[in-house]
């Protein structure tokens, strides 16, 4: 329907911005940013209720083990989440960005990388720590 009004009457191609599909593409890509946004926060919402769900487990037994594992589990959804974050901010500089813009989304793009390769790196150090100890057993 939009590539049929995209021709006027003398059979010329119209502009996009005044045949109407900038600002179609633009609202598009608006929603799409704003469902990011909203998966990154229900992310990092899941990722808090099931961390404290474990931590209340932990903090009954006498000797806290699983603390490691319940920090694990937050942080695998922190580093989704920022994965999704990310994806907003490029797609919405993706849209007649100015220079300002530009410079925001590459700060924050440096920050959030830095923030999730961290978190990734702690993540497999952990996963080795946790998988690799040996099971403490009656071995005397």
């Amino acid at each position: 329907m939009l590539l049929l009004n995209s021709f006027d009457g003398t059979n010329t191609i119209l502009s996009p911005e005044s045949s109407g599909a900038e600002s179609l593409v633009s609202t598009a890509v608006l929603w799409v940013v704003l469902l990011a946004e909203v998966l990154a926060a229900i992310l990092i919402s899941i990722g808090i209720v099931l961390t404290l769900v474990k931590l209340v487990r932990i903090l009954r037994q006498p000797n806290f083990e699983g603390y490691e594992k319940a920090r694990l589990t937050l942080a695998r959804f922190l580093a989704l989440a920022l994965e999704f974050q990310l994806a907003a901010d490029v797609l919405a500089t993706a849209v007649a960005p100015s220079w300002t813009q530009i410079g925001k989304l590459g700060a924050i793009a440096v920050i959030r990388t830095a923030l999730n390769y961290f978190l990734a790196r702690e993540i497999k150090e952990e996963e080795k720590t946790t998988s690799g100890a040996a099971p403490t057993g009656s071995e005397a």
